[in-house]
């Protein structure tokens, strides 16, 4: 994936000790204060203790991303966040994040169809920067949850690592795997599979938000059944999952 024009420089800048005109030469102020608020969460994020905090008491960003294709190293682009806070078992609906995202390049037909997002649509929508840095500042120090994460946590490293030159540095505990140590025999761990299966309503698949919504209300039925094995912290459930 290319590099916006004057990063590989200011990068090059940067290493030799001129973040501050670097970036600022490069990218503006704007961008410039963007990349350094990036960057101060991500750092903060490694200071966090959670593994001995109780479930009940940890807070949590469930989050979806829709993007233009499947490989962000072939040129695919996130065209929008969506993201909702929990504090254990607790959802707050109302605290909510969600921002179409201008990609830069055209939507391809079969994901204007799967996502009902358009050109037209993401053509005003602000940048990868300007929405990241938003996401960051929603996401804060908490722990992160996504459903089949690996996809997401992919395009979000990528876009991490080419406006900032950092890696995500936020735990992200994927709720497939938790049906997969929960309900080791299912035959399928699909998202719409599971949300028919824990009673959660289907409402708009494939919208950043509402997708965040519904894996959320998974999540709120799978931590239930966690408390009830007695699992408290979120060190003993990573033990757990380890183990499958």
């Amino acid at each position: 994936m290319k590099e916006p024009k004057g990063v590989g420089r200011m990068w090059s800048l940067y290493k030799m000790g001129g973040f501050t005109p670097a970036i600022a030469s490069m990218l503006g102020s704007q961008n410039a204060q963007q990349m350094a608020f990036i960057r101060s969460v991500n750092k903060e994020q490694r200071k966090q203790p959670m593994l001995e905090t109780p479930l009940q008491e940890l807070e949590y960003v469930v989050f979806d991303l829709e993007t233009t294709g499947f490989y962000p190293t072939n040129g695919d682009e996130i065209i929008s966040f969506g993201a909702v806070l929990m504090k254990g078992t607790e959802l707050y609906e109302k605290e909510t994040f969600y921002s179409l995202v201008n990609p830069k390049r055209r939507i391809p037909r079969a994901i204007v169809e799967l996502t009902g997002l358009t050109n037209e649509m993401v053509q005003d929508a602000p940048d990868l920067m300007q929405v990241l840095h938003d996401f960051m500042e929603f996401i804060g120090k908490r722990l992160l949850i996504a459903h089949a994460s690996g996809h997401d946590k992919q395009f979000l490293n990528a876009a991490l690592w080419r406006t900032s030159k950092v890696n995500l540095n936020h735990r992200v505990l994927d709720t497939m795997l938790v049906a997969k140590w929960l309900e080791p025999k299912r035959a399928s761990y699909a998202l719409d599979d599971l949300l028919e299966e824990a009673g959660v309503p289907i409402t708009e698949r494939h919208h950043a938000l509402e997708d965040s919504l519904m894996t959320a209300r998974l999540w709120q039925s799978y931590l239930h059944r966690i408390l009830d094995r007695n699992i408290t912290t979120l060190g003993d459930l990573y033990a757990y999952l380890s183990k499958h």
